[in-house]
């Protein structure tokens, strides 16, 4: 069995998390879609990576220049990202009609300078997703403070979101609780409950990154026994939160009206220390009611020469645990580690977004310079 299909078999989706023009029209993106991948998601780091490396954009840029020379830098990436977004949703439309609804998204990000104003994030979703208009559109809303009660107004009102930038077990449970609180509201008003998708995505690998640099900082035998565990000992502990607390039977009267689990969506599954396997994400997550989001070389490295197991993400609960209360015993601060990186994520992505427009900007003034090269 093909390693995808392998994943798809024990109730787990696997999602592209890279998007470029070039696979858009060339075939890539239909290719992977026929290897088993179900869905796409984007962010400005994403973005920023595609449209500032290749010429794949340029004739686009050209005609949007055409039509208005003075057209702002930030409709101007918004014009190609909605173009790539609305040609990538076209194209896992048959995933997503085939399931019903429970698959085949794509995921647009709100701008990340509106991750702690929480009016302006509504007012923004709003707009992405009558402006791209596709069902099976999901909008990415970071797991903030203020991004929270978004979600929930959101998912009310039936717009597909996916909380992103989870990374401890609170702001998991923060965003589930949002999405079922969004059900009840929309089942309040009498409105179809069936028709609304969403996933936490929570944030992997940057864990290890963070963890093991503070347990190389004291050196110990029982700091060192840690490294490289702890990401997978606190995506344990969230699955079981999800599954104990927040799946649809805990709520039989929203389940009755058809509504979906929230999916736990694994991002950032992509190996970031050369010491450890590079499917060390994927080989270690694997279970029902999930999605992996990989970038292109990680799926690639794991249709190579990765191996589904079982579900690896029901085994091993009392070991994470462990592993967790060990980390406490050292002084380790976890609650502190991953609520900064929640916070330096919001400042990356803001980083790339601007990072963006600057090149967007230089490469306007070349078009200008050049029509029609």
């Amino acid at each position: 069995m093909a390693p995808l299909q392998a994943l798809r078999e024990r109730g787990q989706s696997v999602w592209l998390d890279e998007i470029r023009r070039e696979w858009l029209v060339d075939g890539t993106l239909r290719r992977l879609i026929a290897r088993g991948v179900t869905g796409l998601t984007s962010n400005p780091t994403i973005f920023e990576r595609a449209i500032t490396t290749s010429p794949a954009y340029d004739e686009a840029l050209r005609d949007h220049l055409a039509r208005d020379p003075e057209m702002e830098t930030t409709a101007l990436y918004e014009a190609l990202a909605v173009e790539d977004i609305r040609m990538a949703a076209d194209l896992l439309r048959p995933v997503y009609d085939a399931s019903g609804g429970a698959d085949g998204y794509v995921s647009l990000e709100v701008s990340p300078h509106l991750a702690h104003d929480t009016e302006r994030t509504i007012d923004e979703a709003r707009r992405l997703w009558r402006m791209v208009d596709r069902p099976n559109l999901m909008i990415k809303v970071p797991a903030t403070p203020a991004g929270i009660p978004a979600v929930e107004t959101l998912i009310a009102e039936g717009i597909h979101v996916n909380v992103t930038l989870i990374f401890s077990p609170a702001h998991y449970e923060a965003a589930a609780e949002a999405y079922w609180r969004g059900l009840r509201r929309r089942a309040e008003a009498g409105q179809d409950l069936r028709t609304v998708a969403s996933v936490a995505s929570f944030f992997v690998s940057r864990i290890d990154t963070a963890v093991d640099r503070a347990l190389e900082a004291l050196g110990t035998p029982e700091a060192r026994a840690l490294l490289g565990k702890i990401a997978l000992a606190v995506a344990k502990r969230v699955y079981r939160i999800f599954r104990e607390r927040f799946l649809p039977a805990a709520f039989p009267d929203l389940q009755r009206r058809g509504a979906q689990a929230q999916r736990v969506l694994w991002g950032s599954t992509s190996t970031k220390n050369a010491a450890y396997s590079d499917v060390k994400y994927v080989e270690g997550l694997i279970g029902p009611d999930t999605v992996n989001t990989m970038p292109l070389a990680t799926l690639e490295a794991f249709e190579d020469h990765g191996q589904v197991l079982g579900d690896t993400i029901l085994e091993g609960w009392a070991e994470a645990e462990a592993d967790l209360a060990a980390l406490e015993r050292l002084g380790i601060r976890l609650g502190e580690i991953l609520d900064r990186l929640q916070a330096e994520g919001v400042a990356a992505f803001v980083r790339s977004y601007e990072a963006l427009l600057e090149a967007l900007d230089r490469k306007r003034v070349g078009l200008l310079e050049r029509p029609g090269r």
